[in-house]
């Protein structure tokens, strides 16, 4: 009877052990991929990015959980009920400044009609095609730089789930009623939803946020080509991407405030 009663004590405490899956020990330190929600040690994931990152040439800006194999972009940790901290995968130590001239490129963008961009991109084009409604897998990178800009704040992953949720959320509605609407319809819409979901945060730019997000997905272009054919088209040389040179072509971009929707036409 003893030995029964140990061997159901011994089989209830293998039920409650939950072990780290790196380490194969208790948690230390609980952090979560942002994508997935896995929980892994903070040193081990942290550990495990870095191990992976060294496998491959070019600089790895997402981590593949390595329970489901999700892509996840940051790790969040040391969550407390009031506040949590995040650590960005692969890239710069969050010490540095993460305001880049990437940053300052994208907010002086908004001060700035973009002009011929819109010839090059056929958005009338882009929403008669079933391309509209397929994952574009720079979206996120591309949306937590343009509302980090914007903000001038680092820490915007919250925000960029709920747009990226509200993107996701409309292409699977028309997805099962594709060949429903008309392409200028569904193209309003997907901008009226945007700009409704991102105006609670970036308040007057919100409309101007929503018209980039749609020649950023119409461009299907990655990043780096995309800022290539913008600036471009504000006339900037793509021969000197030195700070200085941006600074020489471009005015001064003072702090960007949000006071109203009538912003962009002051």
């Amino acid at each position: 009877m003893a030995n029964k009663e140990d061997e159901e004590g011994s089989s209830s405490l293998s039920r409650d052990f939950d072990p780290c899956s790196i380490c194969l020990g208790p948690f230390r330190n609980d952090a979560y991929l942002d994508r997935c929600f896995h929980k892994f040690c903070y040193s081990c994931i942290v550990s495990w990015s870095k191990f992976v990152a060294n496998q491959h040439s070019e600089r790895q800006l997402s981590l593949k959980c390595p329970l489901c194999k999700t892509d996840n972009f940051s790790v969040v940790y040391g969550c407390n009920g009031d506040s949590f901290e995040r650590y960005y995968l692969n890239q710069e130590s969050p010490e540095k400044n993460f305001f880049s001239r990437g940053h300052k490129h994208r907010l002086r963008c908004y001060y700035r009609e973009p002009g011929a961009i819109y010839e090059i991109f056929n958005i009338q084009h882009y929403w008669r095609l079933p391309r509209y409604l397929q994952p574009n897998k720079w979206l996120h990178l591309w949306l937590r730089r343009e509302i980090q800009a914007l903000t001038q704040e680092e820490d915007v992953e919250i925000i960029v789930h709920h747009i990226l949720g509200v993107i996701e959320s409309f292409a699977k509605m028309n997805e099962r009623g594709r060949s429903k609407g008309k392409p200028e319809t569904k193209r309003e819409e997907f901008k009226k939803l945007v700009s409704d979901a991102a105006r609670p945060f970036l308040i007057g730019r919100a409309d101007r946020f929503a018209s980039e997000i749609e020649l950023f997905l119409s461009s299907g272009m990655n990043i780096e080509a995309y800022d290539e054919v913008y600036l471009q088209c504000l006339g900037v040389s793509s021969k000197d991407r030195e700070e200085s040179s941006i600074r020489d072509q471009t005015p001064p971009v003072p702090y960007l405030h949000f006071f109203d929707n009538d912003s962009d036409t002051d």
